[in-house]
């Protein structure tokens, strides 16, 4: 099926250039030029994915995304300034799965959206109809976690956490093997593909999300631990 993205920005001309660039690449597109005529229409029927501005009028970007992550795991991908790393980082925290400064490639962004459609329909596929499960889609059980690869679902103590994509496949690393040290690299690899590039800092942002999802659903979570100037590790809490 043809995916639809959803563009937001108060530029026209960006608007205007990116809509065409992604039609030739068969995508269906609708347009909005301020996060709040975004979030009417959004809230209502989600796209497959968004690319967001952040400096918006009416509503600003990091508002939208902090709105639909209350009812979606929609993939969101950033357009920033070079000038707003802290605006990056936010937004990284906040749930997005990717961000692009500006001034941008079209292609440099088609190759982004394409890369994080695919990862979402990797963790979708095979989700309709008997078939044989492969080992890496089993439902993975660590402790009070269950993770679903197939239907893309995590549950902790019984509770569902709603999880990015990218944040997905970052738990889902760490938790394949429990006690094993990731490193940043490590965990940049599985989440991203080749041609996308994120620093540290990225992977610090995304952590930090996890974790406060898994303490919203309960209080005690301390099963991603950081090993400072090493990575990260998920450490088996039991179950009772």
């Amino acid at each position: 099926m043809t995916a639809t993205i959803a563009l937001v920005d108060d530029d026209r001309n960006i608007l205007t250039s990116v809509t065409i660039a992604l039609e030739a690449e068969g995508y269906l597109v609708r347009t909005y030029p301020d996060g709040q005529k975004a979030w009417d229409a959004l809230s209502k029927k989600p796209a497959d994915l968004a690319v967001l501005d952040i400096k918006m009028p009416r509503m600003d970007g990091m508002e939208l995304l902090r709105r639909l992550r209350e009812q979606s795991d929609m993939p969101v991908i950033f357009l920033t300034s070079k000038d707003e790393e802290i605006d990056q980082l936010l937004g990284l925290r906040m749930g997005a799965d990717d961000y692009i400064g500006k001034p941008f490639s079209q292609r440099l962004l088609i190759e982004r959206i394409r890369a994080l459609l695919r990862r979402v329909e990797m963790s979708k596929a095979r989700d309709e109809g008997p078939q044989e499960v492969a080992e890496e889609d089993e439902v993975m059980i660590r402790g009070h976690l269950q993770l679903d690869p197939v239907r893309h679902t995590v549950t902790w103590k019984g509770k569902d956490v709603t999880l990015t994509v990218t944040e997905f496949l970052i738990l889902q690393t760490l938790a394949q093997h429990p006690g094993h040290v990731k490193s940043r690299d490590q965990l940049m690899d599985a989440a991203y593909s080749d041609d996308v590039y994120v620093d540290d800092r990225t992977i610090d942002s995304h952590i930090k999300r996890l974790r406060r999802k898994f303490r919203s659903a309960d209080d005690d979570f301390a099963a991603i631990e950081t090993l400072y100037g090493v990575g990260y590790r998920y450490r088996d809490m039991g179950g009772d």
